[in-house]
């Protein structure tokens, strides 16, 4: 095991690597920009750098910076989070080059399955099926005539990058040029990189995604699934585990199981990854994307499972293997996540300084945060205050108990979406089960 680990990142996620390192016994290097410098994972860790300015640009994305903390405080090991440097190819090179294990896939790896174009065609030659679309667009011209082949609607999507960038739908043929170009051009400023692909509309449909981890030694499990439906703008909001989409019955569970573990096992695949799926009612799934990191949402399969996903992580980094014989984790149980967002009722970004802070806890409550009262929230970053997590026998129980925990949250000096949240929460469609990614559409009305 590493004696001693960096963690590239801030927030809830620093904290949640900094404590599951703490009980292995792992030593923490923390970095932290001037707008964090009272930040609690930096409070936490057993020591803390200052690398850069409040912008991302200037601190946590700042390799050089990171790397030159790794080497002078005698880490071994990067754990990225999620966001800033966590799927980036380079960075992953550049650890590898310094003799720093970066936890996660292989910079290799990490290319052929975070190029979602090139993912596609992996999957395809895995047998996993894969939307209807087309492979990358040369020009304006090529998405009109590939919108008209595949049939509107379609999307135009971005090979890089995620977090609902790079994304456009086109209803009309017509509107199939203008939709690549601002698609491309989003992406290029986003992520560096503007090329686009296109793929069928798929609605109504799930967004379902399989929990995987593969060691060393060419094992890979899965660890059940997540639906990750609640949307808005292409942003979850609300997770759970697992689907109550009735058309995702257990042989349907076991078929999109088997394709997550042969997709990463045919690529050769070490680390935690989600691979994500669009189920339509009557149970066909269809290969979206790989995300090749840890989830926000992997509090959910924690509570189902049992596992701690970031301990797991550090281990197969490690070089330990994952028990034999295991290919699938049983799962049991319910679990929700809601994520608490410092935003408005209007959905503009709220910041400021905490003035009062309750958290709800009780049996399987858990609230994954690095708020505190006094804390700022600062406006320079995503604007996640922290992971409101539930687990009960059942769907109906665990739908009870998130009400009540988010009846109890009280964070003041911000505004929070915790409101919205118990809206979904009371909505008819939601509490069916059977509830597809244009539920926000339909809450709003």
């Amino acid at each position: 095991m590493f004696q001693k680990v960096l963690i590239a990142n801030r927030g809830e996620v620093a904290v949640r690597v900094i404590r599951a390192c703490k009980e292995m016994g792992v030593k923490t290097v923390a970095v932290y920009s001037t707008a964090d410098a009272e930040s609690l994972h930096a409070t936490l860790a057993d020591e803390a750098y200052c690398i850069g300015g409040p912008r991302a640009s200037e601190s946590y994305l700042n390799m050089d910076a990171i790397l030159t903390v790794a080497l002078a405080s005698g880490a071994s090991a990067i754990h990225p989070g999620y966001g800033f440097l966590s799927e980036n190819i380079e960075f992953a090179r550049k650890c590898r080059e310094h003799g720093l294990v970066f936890i996660g896939p292989s910079p290799e790896v990490m290319q052929r399955m975070g190029d979602k174009d090139e993912a596609r065609r992996t999957a395809r030659a895995a047998g996993v099926p894969i939307v209807p679309g087309c492979d990358l667009l040369k020009s304006p011209d090529q998405a009109t005539e590939e919108a008209e082949r595949i049939g509107c609607p379609v999307l135009v999507k971005a090979r890089a990058g995620g977090g609902g960038r790079g994304i456009r739908k086109v209803e009309r043929v017509e509107d199939a040029a203008q939709a690549f170009e601002t698609a491309s051009a989003e992406a290029s400023a986003a992520f560096g990189d503007g090329k686009c692909y296109m793929e069928k509309f798929v609605s109504p449909a799930h967004h379902v995604e399989v929990q995987v981890i593969g060691d060393s030694f060419g094992h890979v499990m899965s660890l059940g699934e997540r639906e990750c439906s609640v949307q808005r703008k292409n942003q979850k909001l609300l997770e759970e585990s697992p689907s109550p989409c009735p058309a995702v019955t257990d042989e349907v569970r076991e078929h999109m199981y088997k394709c997550a573990r042969d997709l990463a096992r045919s690529v050769g695949y070490e680390g935690l990854g989600t691979i994500e799926f669009l189920v339509d009612d009557e149970g066909h799934f269809w290969f979206m994307e790989m995300n090749t990191r840890l989830q926000v949402e992997h509090p959910v399969t924690e509570f189902v499972t049992g596992k701690d996903l970031v301990k797991w992580q550090l281990r197969v980094a490690a070089g330990m293997p994952l028990p034999e014989g295991v290919e699938s984790v049983p799962v049991r149980g319910h679990a929700i996540e809601c994520r608490i967002n410092a935003e408005t009722a209007d959905f503009l970004p709220s910041c400021g300084r905490i003035t009062m802070l309750h958290v709800p806890n009780g049996p399987w409550v858990r609230f994954d945060s690095a708020l505190y009262v006094g804390g700022v929230v600062p406006p320079y970053y995503d604007s996640l205050l922290g992971k409101l997590i539930v687990y009960s026998p059942t769907r109906e129980e665990a739908i009870r108990k998130m009400r009540s925990a988010l009846g109890e949250l009280v964070v003041d000096g911000v505004e929070c979406n915790a409101d919205l949240q118990l809206d979904i929460l009371s909505n008819e469609e939601f509490l069916s089960g059977n509830y597809h990614t244009n539920l926000m559409e339909h809450l709003y009305e």
